[in-house]
């Protein structure tokens, strides 16, 4: 089955108002910056966001952010975008913070069609006992806090429940793909890539190099195409378009 769509565009023309969305990369590493955005450019709004992060200022899902098109975040860092802080603070955007490795594990229990799992994680701390603001009020008040989350005992030490992620959409990037959705990551690009797309009921792959049918060997294959619906591949300049955050060079 050839999954290929013709242009970015095309991939994400069907994604509404209102959409969940995993989204894969680290910081800018990984990011399906192409994918963004031509979602940017389809105009979608009130988007459910499920990622590491929320990019920065000018980059990755930043630059829908500051659009104001995201309603809602689950991530697991937010430190390097002010503009989001500003309208978490203002009461404009609903924040869910949720360790790292708890959610790559929902995501990846998402994907496995595992409902919910215990873990340490969180235990004696508002995340499990609630009350972290997700929403505030215009003057700065709480309008949404979290809510508690269920104890359970297991070998005498105490473990919370996490619920699995899905969402409607998956974007993500990969080094190499082949037309049935079969997918190569690039060492640290591969981060949060294969459980976004695991995540997503229908998920979206860019990828720097398109390849035939067969020509991945089995073994290196990093994500199958069972869980990929659409494949774009990118021009050699989107391919190259890999912002840093932070550049540190020697003196």
């Amino acid at each position: 089955m050839d999954k290929t769509a013709a242009s970015a565009a095309q991939a994400v023309a069907d994604i509404g108002d209102g959409a969940s969305l995993a989204v894969g990369g680290f910081g800018l590493c990984g990011i399906p910056a192409t994918l963004i955005s031509a979602l940017y450019v389809q105009g979608a709004k009130g988007l459910r966001v499920v990622s590491n992060n929320c990019g920065t200022d000018e980059h990755g899902l930043g630059v829908l952010l500051g659009a104001g098109r995201i309603a809602r975040v689950t991530g697991s860092y937010v430190g390097e975008n002010k503009e989001f802080a500003r309208q978490y603070l203002n009461g404009e955007l609903e924040v869910e913070l949720v360790p790292q490795g708890t959610l790559a594990e929902r995501l990846r229990a998402g994907g496995h069609g595992i409902p919910a799992f215990y873990t340490p994680a969180g235990v004696g701390t508002p995340l499990a006992d609630g009350g972290i603001p997700w929403r505030h009020t215009a003057d700065g008040d709480v309008a949404v806090a979290s809510p508690a989350k269920e104890i359970r005992l297991f070998n005498e030490r105490p473990f919370v429940l996490e619920r699995a992620i899905t969402c409607d959409y998956a974007l993500v990037r990969a080094a190499c793909g082949d037309r049935h959705g079969n997918l190569v990551f690039d060492k640290s690009a591969r981060n949060f890539n294969p459980l976004a797309a695991m995540a997503g009921q229908i998920t979206l792959a860019e990828v720097e190099e398109l390849v035939e049918p067969g020509v991945l060997a089995p073994d290196d294959i990093h994500l199958p195409g069972v869980f990929v619906q659409r494949v774009v591949e990118l021009t050699p300049r989107q391919a190259a378009d890999k912002q840093i955050e932070k550049r540190t060079v020697r003196a």
